[in-house]
């Protein structure tokens, strides 16, 4: 197989990934809450990117460590959100970005 098409699927599969919690994550942050959200999903996803991340890393294969780390963060940012009481979601979301009420 052409390694530039192998290149080219797995850059765009981490920018998919990677991206995909942007959304959600600007949503908490705009709306200041996270009703709805399943931390049991978050938190599975979660223990999915770190061992992806893990794997990546014994394999040496830092194209897959560094996604699945910006994942991890993205992802953990989003559970930590749904953890918190909702008085601190909207405190923490209001820190980083005081425009939004």
């Amino acid at each position: 197989m052409n390694v530039q098409l192998v290149d080219i699927v797995g850059a765009v599969g981490a920018v998919a990934s990677v991206s995909s919690f942007v959304p959600q994550a600007w949503k908490i942050i705009r709306e200041r809450k996270t009703e709805g959200l399943s931390p049991g999903m978050y938190a599975l996803t979660a223990c999915a990117f770190a061992c992806w991340m893990a794997f990546g890393f014994l394999q040496k294969q830092w194209a897959m460590v560094v996604p699945n780390a910006i994942c991890l963060l993205a992802c953990g940012f989003i559970l930590v959100m749904i953890m918190l009481p909702q008085g601190k979601t909207a405190d923490v979301a209001k820190a980083i970005d005081p425009k939004q009420e």
